[in-house]
């Protein structure tokens, strides 16, 4: 009698922390996928970026059998997930569900992408779920988009050094998804200027008016037609063309005379 495969092993996290209705619904939407292991922050670390924890030791407490909090940041939990906690290499990354957008240039502020752009260093396949509008969030629509994806992911590996971004529209219905380019999203006075009690003046970084991006391709313009935006994130910066650019234009002898005279000085002085 033949035996049936093994469920894919999930590994589920987020920067909203552990007990954020976006992971919960994440981590019910992929037991229908495989086994999940969830291992997230124990507090909101929203906007950490790809920070890592090293001017202190961390902490692990475990909820139930596959359930870990860490007290540190997303991408904490994805190093000490893969290095110490789970049993075996998982055979996917799962990030979110993030209640608010990663759109244009919040990705590079983002927790919720950070922590599969680590997923991908470590060759995981890794997928990052943020649900754009305003609370009361709804999930449902999320979960079956994120379920979809999943299965969609395992039965057809993503690039190399390659991580999806999604962004899903508010509703309860799915208007179309698309693939789509990580368009700019900038924000106009973001910046409010507060005072306490004793007059002294503080500054408080959020909210603003985000600036939209015309282009018709990207992430930005999906969300605004009402459509899921699939984008696929490389984990290589190189500017490409920039980089033959500098390479035919730039004289670097003649820079490099430049500097060595005060590098001749500087070694002849000591």
């Amino acid at each position: 009698m033949p035996t049936s495969p093994a469920l894919p092993l999930i590994m589920v996290t987020n920067d909203d922390g552990i007990d954020s209705p976006g992971i919960l619904a994440l981590r019910d939407a992929m037991t229908a996928v495989g086994r999940t292991i969830v291992v997230a922050p124990e507090r909101d670390n929203s906007a950490v970026s790809h920070a890592l924890t090293m001017s202190r030791p961390l902490r692990i407490r475990r909820r139930n059998q596959d359930t870990y909090t860490l007290d540190g940041t997303p991408t904490d939990c994805v190093v000490i997930g893969l290095g110490k906690l789970l049993d075996a290499r998982p055979d996917l990354l799962v990030s979110g569900i993030n209640p608010g957008p990663n759109l244009g240039d919040d990705i590079s502020y983002s927790g919720t992408v950070s922590a599969a752009i680590e997923g991908t260093m470590y060759g995981i396949p890794s997928v990052a779920f943020s649900l754009v509008g305003e609370p009361p969030y709804d999930y449902a629509l999320a979960m079956r988009i994120a379920i979809t994806l999943a299965e969609t992911v395992l039965a057809d590996p993503l690039p190399d050094n390659t991580l999806l971004n999604i962004n899903i529209p508010a509703g309860k219905a799915c208007a179309g998804m698309v693939i789509t380019r990580q368009g700019r999203r900038l924000w106009e006075n973001s910046i409010q200027e507060t005072f306490d009690p004793w007059g002294r003046r503080h500054y408080w970084i959020g909210g603003g008016t985000p600036l939209r991006d015309h282009g018709e391709d990207t992430d930005v313009a999906a969300i605004h037609k009402g459509l899921v935006s699939i984008t696929p994130i490389h984990l290589d910066l190189t500017n490409h063309s920039g980089l033959h650019l500098l390479r035919g234009t730039w004289d670097l002898d003649r820079m490099q005379d430049k500097v060595a005279p005060a590098n001749r000085g500087h070694r002849d002085n000591t």
